[in-house]
């Protein structure tokens, strides 16, 4: 027998096996072939990149080695901050300059050690870099979304191998980040309550999903999950911007990302995934009854036709079967 399950925030609805539940062994994830010659984001080839725009390094000069977390141009970007929008219609269609910005965050220079092995430490170099970027391009009047996302792996869409997310400045509101607003300002309006708090309290309550319950921070795979092994992170308290996160707030932060991409990787043999950081819009399109958040979606299986014709999604492991397993993985810090 399957459930069909709604998710409250999107109305979107899912579909999750409870008879053939598929078991950690029975997914193959495709393997990682990593080949650091002549890799641009390995330490000692800094010139291959752009120069970069900021760096955490304990001495030397800008664009050299014995540096920690580096962020540099994407050298093939998607939209270039140069420019004015200049919108217009074109008959039906309406069309703008490719303004914005985008950035590359190289995690580590170490080629073979992906997020989920690094120390809580490093990770939180990493997440320090993107509350930098994020703060800086937001005073940009021209951007009004910042896009903070990492694909791991060749199914997740990455086109290099060495560990890196990526940051991009958008100059309209993305279609999928209104949908998530529209729904939690729905539920606002009706509850006068946050959509996202309401389901911490009930994770915390059923406690059966969750897989990381820090001081700040909450992991678990929710309820309406729409693939296999999916995690949620969330700030415990309300909170709508990712730049809002208080200094004291980013250790627990770190420690339950890269303590989630640990269990995943240990439990599901190093597979690809992407995650997310969904975050409040912003310059006059902020929104505090969104709660901001990580959705970390492990490629496990294709989305194919009817996923696409439907919008439903088929998911295999049960979330609360998901998240026990993930709890026997042992995340300790090497």
């Amino acid at each position: 027998m399957s459930e069909l399950r709604r998710d409250p925030i999107t109305g979107r609805w899912i579909i999750v096996y409870l008879d053939k539940v598929l078991q950690p062994s029975d997914f193959k994830p495709e393997p990682h072939i990593k080949n650091k010659d002549n890799c641009s984001f390995c330490s000692g080839n800094e010139g291959l990149t752009p120069p970069e725009i900021i760096a955490h390094r304990s001495y030397g000069a800008p664009n050299t080695p014995n540096w920690t977390v580096r962020v540099v141009p994407n050298k093939f970007p998607a939209l270039r901050i140069e420019g004015e929008l200049n919108r217009e219609g074109i008959g039906v269609f309406d069309m703008m300059n490719g303004v914005g910005a985008h950035e590359v965050i190289i995690d580590t220079p170490d080629h073979f050690r992906d997020m989920g092995d690094l120390t809580c430490a490093e990770t939180e170099e990493v997440v320090w870099a993107y509350l930098a970027r994020s703060i800086d391009l937001r005073r940009d009047n021209r951007f009004k979304y910042i896009l903070i996302f990492k694909n791991y792996g060749k199914s997740a869409g990455a086109s290099l191998e060495h560990p890196h997310s990526q940051l991009i400045a958008l100059p309209i509101v993305p279609k999928r980040v209104y949908e998530e607003i529209d729904g939690a300002a729905k539920y606002y309006e009706y509850k006068e309550r946050c959509v996202f708090c309401d389901i911490i309290r009930g994770e915390q309550e059923e406690k059966s999903r969750i897989i990381y319950d820090g001081k700040y921070f909450l992991a678990f795979c929710p309820y309406v999950s729409r693939f296999a092994y999916e995690v949620w992170i969330l700030p415990k308290k309300h909170q709508s911007d990712f730049t809002s996160l208080e200094r004291d707030r980013v250790p627990d932060f770190a420690c339950a990302l890269r303590n989630s991409l640990a269990k995943i990787k240990g439990l599901l043999k190093d597979p690809s995934y992407n995650f997310i950081i969904h975050t409040s819009p912003i310059n006059g399109h902020e929104r505090e009854d969104y709660h901001w958040h990580v959705e970390i979606m492990p490629k496990l299986s294709k989305v194919a036709g009817f996923e696409w014709g439907s919008g439903f999604y088929i998911n295999p492991v049960p979330p609360d079967i998901a998240a026990q397993n993930l709890l026997s993985v042992k995340t300790e810090e090497k």
